[in-house]
């Protein structure tokens, strides 16, 4: 219990020993606001900008939602494919990769002139599904490689079809892995979205990042980090969510899902 409490108080006591730092070490020296504002300029601006911020975090977060569902989707049924045929594999797991190690800040101008600049929402989500793709894939074809070959030999003793191989034990036995692929791949979908739309810079974007470039312009500070405020809470928000969706998955039959 001691331990449960302890995890549960400190981290939000070691976040108001840093902000209280923060605000007296701002104010004692005199740091200007446009360097670096206090905390409280900050929750100020949070306050006064609500609206505006609210607005921008819904259209990242709808971006970063839909970036992530595509990955999950493509990501595992790709994995499948790649099961099913060893060729296929051979062919296209390469290319993934390709994708995976170049640069999104290389691609992402060129991503937008191919979509155009009307529809620059379309080429953020391209960029952000691009980012979150690889690890979906990666973790669901190690998973999928995962099965124990003795309960594949008894399936197929018991004249299982190879449809009933894969939805009765290749994924279930890969659903951990899936699951671990994807608390990776919604952190990377909202952070593809933050920066494609930093890349893409357009003003017909109206996201976080775009307030954070906005704000960063006309050096308004507090609204700035009140805009990396929010990032990190969705950030934390979809991190809790997936923890949350893969205990309840696992916490019956899977080490994964305790605690």
């Amino acid at each position: 219990m001691n331990r449960l409490w302890m995890r549960r108080l400190l981290p939000p006591l070691v976040g108001l020993l840093f902000l209280l730092t923060w605000e007296l070490v701002v104010r004692l020296r005199d740091v200007p606001v446009f360097v670096l504002p206090p905390p409280s300029a900050v929750a100020t601006a949070l306050w006064n900008d609500a609206p505006l911020l609210l607005q921008s975090s819904w259209i990242t977060l709808i971006i970063t939602v839909q970036a992530f569902l595509l990955a999950l989707i493509t990501g595992v049924g790709l994995a499948v494919l790649f099961k099913q045929s060893r060729a296929l594999e051979a062919a296209l797991y390469p290319y993934a990769v390709i994708l995976q190690v170049t640069p999104i800040v290389a691609i992402a101008p060129l991503v937008v002139i191919w979509v155009g600049y009307e529809r620059v929402n379309l080429a953020l989500l391209i960029l952000a599904w691009i980012v979150a793709f690889f690890p979906v894939l990666s973790n669901s074809t190690a998973g999928l490689s995962a099965v124990d070959p003795n309960l594949r030999d008894l399936f197929r003793l018991y004249g299982a079809s190879r449809w009933q191989v894969l939805w009765r034990l290749a994924l279930p036995s890969a659903l951990p892995y899936i699951l671990a692929g994807a608390r990776i791949s919604g952190g990377l979908a909202l952070i593809g979205a933050v920066v494609a739309e930093f890349v893409a810079g357009s003003g017909t974007a109206t996201g976080l990042a775009w307030r954070v470039i906005e704000a960063g312009n006309r050096l308004n500070m507090p609204r700035l980090f009140a805009a990396l405020t929010l990032l990190s809470v969705l950030g934390i928000l979809i991190f809790a969510v997936l923890t949350g969706i893969q205990r309840r998955l696992l916490r019956h039959w899977h080490p994964g899902g305790a605690g």
